[in-house]
């Protein structure tokens, strides 16, 4: 499985949106600020996620949902 999830940072109120195979470990790291685009933005919370069976609906629906949110996010 593949999940596209969106996070929203507890210190800006920020969100994030990405996709990964292992939601719950790509979750602790970026609360552990292992992940670039995130590390200055933790504590994190996960507010919203999809599964997909394959990569390929995954990322699309993870361009989709960035490309929606763009003046948002």
């Amino acid at each position: 499985m593949f999940y596209v999830y969106v996070l929203r940072s507890l210190k800006d109120h920020k969100f994030y949106i990405g996709y990964s195979a292992d939601l719950k470990g790509r979750f602790e790291a970026h609360n552990k600020g292992e992940v670039d685009i995130t590390r200055h933005r933790i504590p994190l919370e996960l507010v919203y996620y999809e599964s997909y069976i394959n990569q390929q609906d995954a990322t699309a629906r993870e361009k989709s949902l960035k490309t929606q949110w763009a003046g948002i996010i």
